[in-house]
């Protein structure tokens, strides 16, 4: 076929001229607007130049030769001259684009590749002409016509490939998706680097490419704040406007204030949306047109088919047609997914985006929510917010455009069935509405199933969080087994209800996979039974199939895509209330300069709420604090002195009055608030660090002695919290950093009431008192410490919110009012019995060694959870001894990522847990379904191909019986397999939590000191969640794509077996590809999780230091830590999500070479094939390309989630304590009988390497003794303790009770056989019975009975459900004291003949401890009683006294012969006031 003459020179040469002018001036405008400065001359830019100069010149060349040789053709022809001078001046305008471009910093020309594309396309037309011309005329007829055509066209395609290329990268500018040539960008060539250098070793975060400019957090968030504010404002003003018109006050009724508050979040989401909108929009256009491209191609591929079929059946038509139409197949379906691709690339990029921007506002928001608002939305939930709700909205913005394609899609779907098979279509469509409501109602109750499972699961969470929380009570009081049952009772009913889910889940599935064979089913069925004319020929039936499955995409997103919208409405909802929520107004304080003179801080008849309703909490203040004076505030619990110090703070709602601050502020809250950072940059809290001052600071707040235990010094990292800290260290590093401000005001809310009374009294001296460092600044100091009220110069006497009385301390003592009496009453008890509460004159003797040496030893049963040694248990990663420096500060080991590919064992691991009981008849199943579904097809195939006799086909009704037997016969065997696979993921997530529960129980103390219980929860939570659904849910996928690959691969090399020549090669290249993808996403998908977490901390945190943060103005520097760390999360996720992308590109190209190879090869064998195989075969390979990316994601899922296996398998070989019970052992059972402990040269060492904490102790108790033991902090008296309850086992040396050495019994037969009463009393969520009994050992009058004689009785018989009353998480419903009292009757409820007495350190209420140490003495009168003594005064009546010091025993004998000797204890004693 030769196009004429005329068109070669017009319409191919002017398309791609017209192209460029029409749409160059708009390029170039474009170009001025968003030009970013010149690039300098390159070798490819001056190439492209030069190039463009040889095809003007070539062009005016030509003008000249027509003019002198063709002069008198031009008369008849002006076209002959009219097209070289076109052509030359579009060659012009190509240059001075390409510099335009150069000049405006634009490194690849989407407009020139384009240009070259369609010039190379309309010159080859002319190519072929002149070879043909060659071929039958001979070169040298015309030769120079010729050269000069081969040499223009050799440029013309050298221009094209050299616009592939992309200029040089901007030297700063890591990510290479801002420099990639516009192919490269189609193509995702750029990610191409890292994922080869993945693959080479795996990826660290360093690897990774910085955020692009645009992505990050300070270009999203700077506009959309302003944005947002004015939006508030509006909605504001628009609120005010509505409730100024209508009546307020009592006359609004609940339900309309509720109509109210439903509108304003309506309103607040919907602004929030606008927003996001505004700033995401256009990009998210750009989006949507890929999409109706896409669109376009996919429905164009159906119709080329429906031309190739009608090819094959004419014999007649040339054959160059059926090439060209396998061409078109494969150009089409390769278009088809590079576009569906950039659009899922623009969707994750604005889906991203999104999630910056919303938790960048949710954050600044936190930074400056009002009081009232946030009593209402817990730290819990804005964390939640910024986790679940953003990707709720990130799940929208992939998926919202299929709410409204999917119905066109589904609309354009029938169309072209009806075409094809006229009104049978609507069966199609009924079956349609058949299947849907069926798998809604599935949903439905699968929804209320997993509600019950949820709950479950949550009860379980709950369960094991108390159980990490309380683990040491669980050890002491042999309690695991009962803790262990109730886990596995709720995991029980957990996993019945997943039981089934997965089945309903199931048929669910079964009714989907079988869709495509049951839509056909219907039409075709309908189709030949209405009238025999109705004949199925190849065309009708496998185009009408390749329609069916492009409706399945639609219809199965569409349900998908509602419920995700809803979902992400409800989340903007949610957003938006929050961040409507009240703010702190910052003019309720005035903040003035520093000046020397005048009054430091003012408050003027101010009265001040919590909340705008509700009763104020601070009445008629009237306060002036002079500059450089202490004013220390007193009262009763609850009478508003924390309340004045937010006032000044400006925390609370002003209802009137004047607040005036001078100067900068510093502030220490009643509860420290510790950052998980290094002790240094506790203290320094971003401000310069200053060596000397620094120094002065730490020795002023006591905390050089703590310093010199923490294993690396002032760089230990503090836990989150300051779980690895006791209250008084949290304390004391809370007032260091203060101190370290050099504020102007300093607000101290009790900073002392955590830390020992010679603590706080070398506090008091060396910071807060008239010599201290902070002397001449202005101080006001909330405390209960009577001792220090002499020194203030000013005191506010505080009554249920009202300052009663005001003045100096003589001041106040000489009018003789409540404070005067309160003092007397107060002053003589506070010496008695605080035991260390002398006030000591001789600071000079508060040397080193009376402060904590080695905390460890101490605090290790005390409830401060951490310890230095136990700070250093964390055992050296690598066991090398040269371990560098920071390593030894660091305390919670972090959650590693690990790296490169999960190992085999992990699998077979896996799969050994399911059983080959299982796993052979889930392949069978698999096979018998792929052959059903391969009979099926082929089946179609024959009918397709049946002759047609009297324009009828014969027996279509025993055709219809067999294709719809053999359809349900696969749909059975996809049921068989879902259930099969979904049974055998329980079994094995019931078997890997069970090992996981038991190995973290059985692991020693240590274990849990050194590993967050953050971590453990993890493995509890996410990754058994990982284990129970994912894992089963991504084999399932993985499988039927395998075997449905398989069924594609067979039909195929069935149909045309020279095929096999292509299939190996694709196989070779498709694995290759995959190993290098799985390499990279695995490791990046690590490393986005491992980034993610340090977010929620780091939001956690400030949730709850907001106060402190805004006291001390630090929001700025912590807005900036938040970005930082949401932008690193995002440096792992951006690559990420295009790795898939990467991926899908590369393989679905491979899958449109198998379609081009099967066209191809049809058309080549178009006399031996059948139109029905035909069909069968290239309908078939077009499946492939999503069939190979679907097995590629479902195998990544399983990979990723299979980590989880490793994860949970992980705890299996750390260390394990001695056995709980050991078999046949002869233990007596009223062991022990008489309570002797005898320790023979007994050493306890924390852990291999460090000091002893007991240095070889020897020692004797004999039975019903009452022995003290007393010592400095750190002597190593907790550790006795550990050491008799096996905690820590013994270095060296024996324990036995009576007469038996306690290390050969099982730790459960000794732990359960004594008694401790522990430090802090702790009470796990369930019933009072259940804290007190929990193995059910004892009848209902012995509890009873023991409640009686630990005065609990009367209290418990008052409440209503008595002894199956619920005590919340951590006993919270009840007080300190209760709780401390409820412990007690565990020990009675034991009765056994040893009872150790950790002594609380806080101060219990005096009468709770006098009922303590009164039932003790008389409840236990016959046991040995060991007491670990913080007051002295509770020991003086022991039969004998041992004094501890840096774990040896010094001093030994009865109270009195031990002070009449003045040695240690005398001391000790008198520091007491006891003698």
């Amino acid at each position: 076929v030769y196009l004429t003459q005329c068109f070669q020179h017009t319409v191919l040469v002017w398309f791609p001229c017209m192209y460029l002018w029409s749409c160059g001036p708009l390029y170039l405008v474009y170009l001025w607007f968003t030009g970013q400065g010149g690039i300098s001359l390159t070798s490819l830019c001056c190439a492209k130049t030069v190039l463009g100069l040889c095809l003007v010149s070539f062009g005016f060349l030509e003008v000249f030769y027509v003019l002198v040789e063709r002069s008198a053709e031009i008369h008849q022809h002006m076209v002959f001259l009219l097209s070289p001078v076109i052509r030359s001046l579009t060659m012009l305008l190509a240059v001075c684009v390409i510099q335009w471009e150069r000049m405006k910093g634009c490194r690849s020309s989407v407009l020139l590749f384009l240009f070259w594309t369609l010039t190379v396309v309309c010159s080859l037309v002319p190519l072929r002409a002149n070879i043909q011309q060659i071929i039958e005329e001979g070169f040298f007829t015309d030769a120079m016509r010729f050269i000069a055509f081969f040499v223009y066209f050799s440029l013309q395609l050298t221009q094209l490939i050299l616009s592939c290329f992309s200029d040089q990268p901007q030297p700063n500018n890591p990510c290479p998706v801002e420099d990639a040539s516009f192919l490269s960008k189609m193509l995702f060539w750029w990610f191409g680097g890292l994922v080869i250098r993945g693959y080479r070793t795996p990826l660290q975060a360093e690897d990774l490419w910085c955020l692009r400019e645009e992505d990050s957090s300070d270009c999203i968030i700077a506009d959309l704040e302003k944005d947002w504010a004015r939006e508030c404002s509006k909605l504001q003003q628009k609120e005010c406007s509505l409730s100024g018109c209508r009546p307020t006050g009592p006359k609004l009724t609940e339900q309309t204030q509720l109509l109210k508050k439903l509108r304003q979040e309506q309103n607040s989401g919907f602004c929030l949306f606008r927003v996001l909108a505004r700033s995401f929009g256009p990009f998210f256009l750009k989006g949507i047109l890929f999409l109706i491209f896409h669109d376009v191609f996919m429905f164009s591929i159906p119709q080329v088919l429906s031309l190739l079929l009608g090819f094959m059946r004419d014999q007649d038509s040339d054959l160059w047609k059926g090439f060209m139409f396998a061409l078109l197949l494969f150009l089409l379906s390769s278009l088809q997914s590079l576009f569906n691709h950039q659009y899922m690339y623009s969707c994750f990029t604005v889906g991203m985006r999104v999630k910056t921007a919303v938790m960048g506002l949710v954050y600044r928001k936190s930074l400056v929510i009002s009081s009232a608002a946030r009593q209402s939305c817990t730290v819990g939930e804005i964390v939640n917010l910024v986790s679940a709700d953003t990707q709720k909205l990130m799940d929208m913005v992939v998926y919202f455009n299929a709410v409204w394609v999917a119905p066109i899609e589904i609309a354009l779907c029938l169309f072209f069935l009806w075409q094809r098979l006229g009104p049978s279509a609507l069966a199609g469509i009924a079956t349609v509405i058949l299947i849907f409501p069926l798998n809604g109602f599935i949903a439905k109750m699968r929804s209320k199933l997993q509600e019950v499972q949820m709950r479950y699961t949550d009860s379980r969470i709950k369960l094991m969080n108390e159980i990490l929380s309380g683990i040491k009570i669980l050890k002491f009081y042999a309690w695991e087994q009962a803790f262990l049952e109730r886990v596995l009772g709720y995991r029980e009913k957990e996993l019945n209800a997943l039981k089934r889910s997965q089945v309903l889940y199931s048929i669910s599935i079964a009714s989907f996979n079988s869709s495509s064979f049951l839509i056909a089913f219907a039409m075709f069925g309908v189709y030949v039974l209405i009238d025999d004319k109705n004949i199925l020929d190849a065309q009708k039936v496998f185009v009408s199939m390749a329609l069916i499955n492009i409706l399945k995409t639609p219809l199965s997103q569409l349900p998908f895509a509602m419920s995700t919208t809803m979902q992400a409405i409800v989340s903007l909802r949610r957003l938006g209330k929050f961040l409507c929520q009240d703010e702190l107004k910052p003019d309720d304080v005035d903040r003035e300069p520093y000046s020397p003179d005048g009054d430091g801080v003012v408050i003027d008849s101010g009265t001040f709420g919590w909340s705008k309703e509700g009763p104020p909490c601070l009445m008629r203040i009237n306060v002036r604090v002079k500059k450089g004076s202490l004013v220390a505030v007193v009262g009763h619990v609850g009478s508003g002195k924390s309340s004045l110090l937010s006032a000044m703070l400006g925390e609370t709602e002003k209802r009137s009055g004047r607040v005036s601050v001078k100067g900068s502020v510093a502030y220490v809250p009643q509860q420290a608030w510790i950052q998980n950072a290094t002790l240094k940059d506790n203290i320094v809290f971003g401000q310069e660090r200053k060596e000397s001052w620094y120094h002065r600071v730490v020795e002023a707040c006591a905390l050089l002695p703590d310093l010199e235990i923490l294993p690396a010094g002032d760089g230990t990292e503090i836990g989150e919290k300051g779980l690895n800290l006791s209250g008084g260290q949290k304390q004391r590093v809370s007032l260091a950093r203060a101190v370290y401000r050099k504020a102007d005001v300093y607000l101290l809310d009790d900073p002392l009431s955590a830390v020992d009374a010679h603590v706080g009294q070398h506090i008091f001296e060396r910071v807060f008192g008239p010599k201290g460092l902070l002397k001449d600044q202005t101080r006001v100091l909330v405390t209960h410490g009577l001792s220090f009220l002499p020194q203030a110069d000013l005191i506010l006497v505080m009554v249920e919110g009202e300052i009663t009385e005001m003045g100096s301390y003589l001041e106040l003592m000489a009018r003789d009012g409540a404070f005067a009496e309160f003092i007397r009453l107060f002053a003589g008890n506070e010496r008695k019995e605080r035991s260390h509460r002398g006030t000591r004159k001789s600071v000079s003797r508060l040397s080193m060694t009376d402060f904590s040496i080695d905390l460890s030893q101490e605090q290790l049963i005390s409830g401060d959870r951490m310890s230095s040694a136990s700070i250093q248990t964390m055992e050296a990663i690598s066991d090398t001894e040269d371990q560098e420096q920071e390593d030894v500060g660091k305390l919670t080991e972090a959650d590693k990522a690990n790296t490169g590919r999960v190992k085999l064992e992990m699998y077979v691991e896996y799969f050994r847990t399911i059983g080959l009981a299982l796993i052979i008849p889930i392949v069978v199943l698999y096979a018998f379904q792929q052959a059903a579904s391969l009979a099926y097809n082929y089946w179609l195939s024959v009918w397709a191909d049946d002759p047609i006799i009297n324009g009828t086909q014969i027996d279509t009704d025993l055709k219809l019986g067999v294709f719809g037997a053999l359809g349900f016969a696969q749909g059975v065997s996809i049921f068989g397999t879902t259930v099969a696979i979904s049974l055998g993921g329980i079994i094995a997530s019931r078997h890997l939590h069970l090992d996981l529960l038991n190995n973290v129980l059985r692991s020693p103390m240590a274990f849990f000191e050194v590993t967050p219980s953050g971590n453990l929860l993890n493995r509890f939570s996410k990754e058994v969640d990982a284990i129970d659904c994912m894992i089963p849910d991504g084999v399932k996928m993985m499988l039927g794509y395998l075997f449905k690959l398989l069924e594609v691969c067979i039909i195929v090399l069935v149909a045309m077996p020279f095929a096999g020549v292509i299939l190996l090669p694709l196989t070779l290249l498709y694995a290759f590809i995959q190993s290098f993808y799985v390499a990279t996403s695995c490791q990046l998908r690590r490393l986005e999780a491992v980034s993610r977490s340090p977010i929620y901390t780091h939001f956690n945190e400030t949730v709850q230091g907001a106060s402190v943060i805004r006291a001390f103005s630090e929001q700025q520097r912590f807005i900036l830590q938040a970005n930082g760390r949401v932008d690193h999360n995002q440096t792992a996720y951006f690559p990420r999500f295009v790795a898939t992308r990467w991926l899908a590109v590369n393989l679905e190209f491979l899958g449109n070479l198998l379609v081009l190879a099967a066209a191809t090869l049809a058309v080549m064998g178009r006399d031996t094939l059948s139109p029905g195989i035909v069909g069968l075969a290239v309908s078939h390979s077009l499946q492939v390309t999503g069939i190979l990316s679907w097995i590629v994601r479902s195998w990544t899922d399983v990979e990723n989630n299979i980590v989880s296996v490793e994860r949970v398998k992980e705890y299996a070989d750390t260390p394990k304590e001695a056995p709980w019970t050991i078999e046949g052992s002869m233990l007596p059972l009223a062991w022990p009988t008489h309570g002797t402990i005898e320790l023979e040269e007994y050493g306890l060492q924390y852990r291999k390497g460090l000091d002893w904490a007991l240095k070889g102790i020897s020692l004797s108790i004999q039975e019903k003794e009452k022995v003290g033991i007393v010592g400095r902090t750190g002597a190593g008296k907790s550790s006795l303790a550990l050491g008799i309850f096996r905690i820590l086992e013994a270095a060296k040396g024996e324990i036995y009770i009576d007469g038996i050495n306690i290390a050969q019994i099982g730790l459960h037969a000794l732990r359960s056989r004594i008694t401790i009463i522990p430090q802090d009393p702790v009470l796990f969520s369930g019933s009072l019975r259940m804290n007190l009994d929990p193995f059910d050992g004892y009848s209902d009058e012995e509890v009873w009975r023991a409640l009686e004689l630990s005065h609990l009785k009367s209290f418990v018989s008052g409440l209503p459900d008595k002894l199956n009353h619920e005590c919340s998480e951590g006993g919270e419903n009840l007080s300190l004291g209760q709780r401390q009292l409820v412990c007690l009757a565990r020990a009675l409820l034991r009765k056994t003949k040893i009872l150790v007495l950790d002594e609380a350190t806080a101060a219990v209420d005096l009468e709770t401890d006098n009922l303590i140490q009164s039932t003790i003495r008389t409840q236990f009168d016959d046991c040995t009683v060991l007491t670990i003594a913080h007051r002295l005064n509770t020991i003086m009546d022991y039969t004998r006294v041992i004094v501890m010091d840096r774990g040896l025993i010094t001093e030994m004998d009865s109270p009195s012969n031990l002070i009449s000797e003045r040695g240690q204890f005398y001391l000790m004693c008198r520091e007491a006031g006891l003698v």
